[in-house]
């Protein structure tokens, strides 16, 4: 896609990787038989695999050698990659136990988590109708927290976590594929000690290897890797607050699937709330179109 100019180019792997992300119930609830640490486990051991096995395909010349010379880069990978395994285990979670719901709105909350953390550390400024924008989507969310009279812990630790990952993965100089390799290589030590505490998993046993079961979990290493790999693409290519509001796809699908197709309850007036929300993104959605029509960056207004 070397013929789209750059921040098009953003748009367009963004929009397909929240829509990927969104639609990750329809997989992983395929995977309801298998407890959800044994989910993630293999998510992480396929995800190791499979990253190393692109890399040998697509070859990043260097990649180790500027990452051996400039060791600091692994201790920022490893945070990062304790930050996606956090939100992978939560999220696997939330499906397996029917708080789509909640999942939903806690990535409803992570972009305005994402622009508040452009604006403090990478001092990304908001034109007037982002503003508008921002205003609108935490009104919503303010409602739809307020409304469950409870601190959603689910939905902010989803928010923060995922919220983060994208800062650091945006500011850290590694390259999208082997930096993704570096960070599932690094859990790979937690997987096998889990699958040695645990001898009387599923997958520990002698039937597992050439099942159906097998292939399903096989498959999460490009489910995970795939949508990751178009994200930290994205992020190289865009303000991360412009990032930040396409992420309110993943959501809206997640939510739809919840609702329409897993039956999960959700409440009339919850319509209120998401209708502040989806009126954001709409708002959001026609000021970058409009700035892209222009051919301008994203600049704020005066």
């Amino acid at each position: 896609m070397s013929f789209i100019p750059n921040t098009r180019r953003g748009y367009v792997l963004g929009l397909l990787a929240y829509s990927l992300w969104g639609m990750f119930p329809l997989y992983f609830k395929t995977l309801d038989g298998s407890p959800a640490d044994e989910v993630i486990v293999h998510r992480v051991l396929w995800s190791a695999l499979f990253s190393a096995s692109l890399l040998l395909i697509w070859r990043h010349r260097g990649w180790w050698q500027e990452l051996y010379s400039h060791p600091k880069r692994f201790m920022v990978l490893a945070v990062s990659g304790a930050l996606i395994a956090t939100n992978w285990t939560l999220y696997v979670w939330a499906v397996h136990n029917d708080q789509m719901v909640e999942a939903s709105l806690g990535y409803y909350i992570n972009p305005l988590v994402n622009v508040l953390l452009a604006m403090l550390f990478l001092r990304e400024r908001l034109r007037r109708l982002q503003w508008l924008a921002v205003a609108l989507a935490a009104i919503g969310v303010g409602l739809q927290v307020w409304s469950l009279g409870k601190i959603p812990w689910l939905s902010l630790t989803l928010a923060c976590s995922f919220g983060l990952y994208g800062l650091i993965r945006k500011q850290a100089p590694v390259a999208a594929l082997p930096g993704l390799t570096i960070e599932t290589w690094m859990l790979v030590p937690v997987a096998l000690t889990w699958l040695w505490l645990h001898p009387q998993a599923a997958s520990m046993q002698r039937e597992f290897l050439g099942s159906g079961q097998m292939f399903w979990l096989a498959l999460s290493g490009p489910v995970t890797l795939i949508p990751l790999l178009l994200f930290n693409a994205a992020a190289k290519n865009l303000p991360y607050a412009s990032l930040a509001f396409l992420q309110y796809i993943t959501p809206t699908v997640l939510l739809l699937l919840a609702v329409l197709l897993f039956k999960e309850p959700f409440a009339a007036d919850s319509f209120i709330f998401f209708g502040f929300i989806w009126t954001a993104l709409a708002v959001y959605s026609w000021d970058a179109l409009r700035v892209l029509k222009h051919g301008r960056q994203a600049l704020p207004e005066k």
